[in-house]
């Protein structure tokens, strides 16, 4: 791919009307005969004006045609991350400052903020001090690791951290960061960004142009390495109509996530368009996009329109940047039009067929109409005798949270009118119910307090307990102690659920394993009935303090009620919170930052140790050609998620990564969560694989990270497993099903895989993220033939396995998997080598991106971050 470093030839750039800034226009390359431009989707000219910009003639041709064996590059404008992620990302990045010689500079050479919002827990609950006092304990227990980000915030230019307590960092993107076009040098040019979570996606609503990455390859974005890519496949989704009287956003996105997992849009661009779109406000619209991982997108875009120019002007955006959002989109042809545009593929989506639903019990793409709850329960007998408070399908855990919904106006405030309705009717969630509310956003806070509403919440048990990330990605805190013990003693399938994106196995709470997710009013209307058993289209939600049974119905407000609540939500609100979202609570700003420009790590300590990963045997290629000899260290069937190979929920006691910690000084009490611990590689090598609901098919009687190394041996942890085979000098590759690695765009999964010695990982399909994460860690992805999977196969899991042909990888390249039997029968399929450009390859040959990276910037001295 050629590229000239002047950029742009000059006869492409023009003026924004009324002697605004200048841009490399679209409209005059096509002009210029460059390419057929003017019908692309919205999505993919953002991505042909990167390419422009950079003078990048023939990325441009190549999208225009359409062209999948073309990789191109995206020099993202900016980095988002959250801190359970984002952390582990500037460990290596200080980890790679002290690798670099005298005069390297190691700086992000873009912007990077990061929201810390993953590391409070529901710990209290149901009280009014539950949020004081769950922040409180949140900086108790974070304080080596916020120790850290206030050295970072000093160390590293470019980065700007929002301080806990202020929201979750998807919501504070599109109210805050996100500026959906920017000026820089003169130039406007479109918002673009890499996030590292996977549901960055959310800010696709406002037309900006991003997604979930892991934080290596966020890494090497923010060090000025250009991110790779084949061009994506567009799935244009055509909306008609508008949705039902009474219907969320959430049922909206729950029915396309239904749909679109069905289609197939993995590795995918879904683009919203259609005469529907004016239907939905912005905050539907960022339900949807939010939810793009779940239906295995890259992204789940919605191009600039009337609606995006009156959310930046609700949040507080001032009336000249709005003025040059709306210039640049129509010059450059970013606007939303009805029809016109060239997609791969297009889709249409009745809006009125929208119906109230939930998904679950283990994947967002379970969509279920009311009626069918109860038949979905995980359980075997509903109404056997039990000693404890609880029974089987009872609700545990009863949680407005997370990003997808908790700042969707509508929805909150729909929730906080249900409950005034049941408070008014004398119902309240039921005492096994642990309820809480946690928005997305202080804003919301401010709303509901002003109408009232908080209190109404509060009353019915959804007590404000923080601003985060909480019970969706699993810290939901710890279940009353007769609750855990009945679960526990009577073999229990209760239910969580929660008005969040992620419902997998062991993810919400180790104890449960069954979860829902639901729209915020939903998931109050669960807690007041107290079970999931119960089909709202004509079961009650409970009985009234004046004995009548009260039905969903009676309770749910209708849409002139909640339009005529939505008065409280001014442009005045979102500014005042968006002027102190950097402004942390006092104990943030007395923090004790360490100095110098290198970090200081503890020796002992049990947080922050140095990331091994850009030096030592990890930096050393774990692929050096063919792989002979390997043994599976896990056969693993269908949708294995990052949450199965990395769990982020509390550490067991009884684990192996609990007996490390113990042997090393920590209290069997102070265990705390996997996430909290990513920079401890000791850590969370004995957490790979170690979900408690992980099924291997080497040791099918047991869940949980277990393996054996041979056939009816001995049961052992898959960490002490791949000890022994390391010891042995004996490879390892772990093999799976289709759909392996959906999820979160968590690095550790892949971390995880590599430090336990993994070389490369068969699956039946990948998601996305996490085959990019293994290639940037060095594991290769080999991807079986349609038809010749595990069961075509008929794996065991104790086959010697070889892998031929590798002395050459490159894109494309397929290779021989020959898995050996005990009885000496050999089984030989090819596998494609899922390395998708050059980039890529050279990678996985160096040993990983961290090591390349290490390599470019022993060379990259007296270089000035720009």
């Amino acid at each position: 791919m050629t590229r000239s470093p002047a950029g742009p030839p000059p006869d492409l750039t023009d003026v924004l009307p009324g002697g605004g800034p200048s841009f490399v226009s679209l409209p005059r390359a096509e002009e210029a005969g460059i390419a057929r431009l003017g019908d692309l989707p919205v999505s993919l000219r953002i991505l042909t004006e990167d390419a422009l910009r950079h003078g990048e003639i023939e990325a441009v041709a190549a999208i225009a045609a359409r062209r999948r064996d073309v990789a191109v590059r995206l020099r993202p404008g900016r980095i988002l991350m959250q801190d359970s992620s984002g952390i582990p990302v500037l460990a290596d990045l200080a980890a790679l400052r002290e690798e670099a010689p005298a005069g390297a500079v190691v700086e992000p050479l873009i912007p990077v903020d990061l929201v810390v919002d993953h590391s409070v827990e529901v710990d209290r609950h149901g009280s009014p001090d539950a949020n004081d006092v769950n922040l409180a304990i949140e900086f108790e227990r974070n304080a080596e690791r916020y120790r850290f980000l206030r050295w970072a915030e000093r160390a590293f230019s470019a980065l700007r951290v929002v301080p806990p307590g202020r929201g979750i960092c998807h919501q504070m993107n599109l109210e805050v960061l996100a500026q959906v076009v920017t000026v820089r040098d003169g130039i406007a040019r479109p918002d673009t960004m890499l996030g590292t979570d996977s549901h960055s996606t959310m800010v696709n609503a406002l037309a900006v142009l991003g997604w979930g990455v892991g934080g290596i390859e966020a890494l090497s974005a923010m060090l000025g390495r250009a991110v790779t890519m084949r061009v994506p496949a567009v799935v244009g989704v055509r909306l008609l109509n508008r949705m039902p009287a009474g219907a969320t956003a959430t049922d909206l996105a729950l029915a396309l996530t239904a749909l679109l997992r069905r289609h197939g849009v993995v590795e995918k661009v879904v683009e919203f368009f259609g005469p529907g779109l004016a239907a939905l406000r912005l905050p539907d619209r960022a339900t949807v996009a939010n939810m793009a991982p779940e239906y295995g997108a890259t992204m789940g875009f919605f191009p600039v329109d009337d609606e995006t120019l009156a959310y930046l002007r609700l949040t507080g955006r001032d009336a000249a940047h709005v003025g040059l959002v709306e210039s640049y989109a129509r010059a450059q042809g970013l606007w939303h039009a009805a029809e016109g545009r060239r997609f791969d593929e297009t889709l249409e989506f009745d809006l009125a067929s929208v119906e109230p639903s939930v998904a679950g019990p283990s994947r967002p793409a379970q969509r279920l109409g009311l009626a069918a709850v109860p038949a979905s329960l995980p359980v075997t007998d509903r109404f056997r005798p039990v000693t404890g408070p609880i029974r089987d399908g009872d609700v545990a855990i009863a949680a407005i949270t997370s990003c997808t919904n908790t700042a969707n106006t509508d929805a909150m405030l729909r929730a906080g009118l249900l409950a005034r309705a049941a408070r008014a009717r004398g119902l309240t969630a039921k005492p096994w119910v642990k309820a809480s509310l946690s928005p997305g956003s202080r804003v919301v806070t401010d709303y509901l307090a002003e109408a009232g509403l908080l209190d109404d919440l509060a009353a019915l048990g959804f007590a404000l307990v923080g601003h985060g990330c909480m019970t969706c990605m699993g810290n939901s805190g710890p279940l009353a102690p007769e609750i855990e013990t009945a679960i526990r003693t009577d073999k229990l399938d209760v239910a969580a659920v929660l008005s969040g994106n992620r419902n997998f196995e062991g993810r919400i709470h180790p104890l449960i394993r069954a979860a829902y997710l639901a729209s915020p009013p939903l998931v109050v209307a669960y807690a007041l009935a107290g079970d999931m058993r119960r089909d709202f289209s004509r079961d009650p939600v409970g009985v009234g303090s004046d004995g009548r049974p009260v039905m969903l119905a009676d309770l749910w407000p209708d849409d002139a009620t909640v339009a005529a609540a939505a008065a409280v939500v001014t442009p005045q609100g979102y500014a005042a919170r968006a002027a102190t979202a950097f402004d942390g609570p006092p104990a943030w700003t007395a923090i004790a930052a360490p100095e110098g420009e290198r970090f200081a790590w503890e020796p002992g300590s049990q947080f922050m140790r140095p990331p091994p990963f850009a030096a030592g045997r990890l930096a050393v290629p774990a692929l050096t050609g063919d792989i002979r000899g390997a043994r599976m260290l896990a056969l693993l069937g269908d949708d294995v998620t990052t949450d199965h190979i990395s769990p982020v929920s509390r550490i067991p006691p009884e684990s192996e990564a609990a007996a490390w910690l113990i042997a090393h000084g920590e209290t069997a009490s102070g265990l705390q969560s996997y996430s909290a611990r990513r920079v401890n590689h000791e850590v969370m090598a004995r957490g790979a694989f170690a979900n408690l609901r992980l099924r291997n098919r080497l040791v099918p009687e047991r869940e949980g990270g277990f393996t054996r190394l041979t056939a009816g041996g001995e049961i052992t942890t898959i960490h002490a497993a791949a000890q022994q085979y390391r010891d042995a000098g004996t490879p390892m590759v772990v093999v799976a099903g289709r759909n392996y690695g959906a999820g979160s765009a968590r690095d550790w999964a892949a971390k995880g895989t590599r430090i336990l010695g993994v070389s490369a990982v068969l699956a039946e399909s990948f998601e996305r993220i996490h085959r990019a994460n293994l290639v940037a860690l060095g594991v290769l992805p080999l991807q079986f033939a349609d038809g010749q999977g595990l069961a075509a196969l008929g794996l065991h899991g104790f086959e010697t396995v070889d892998i031929l042909g590798l002395a050459m990888l490159r894109p494309g390249a397929t290779a021989t998997a020959r898995f050996r039997r005990a009885d000496g029968s050999v089984v030989e399929v090819p596998v494609l080598c899922r390395i998708d450009t050059d980039e890529e390859a050279a990678d996985l040959a160096g040993g990983g991106v961290l090591p390349a990276v290490s390599r470019d910037l022993a060379g990259r001295r007296d270089r000035a971050p720009s």
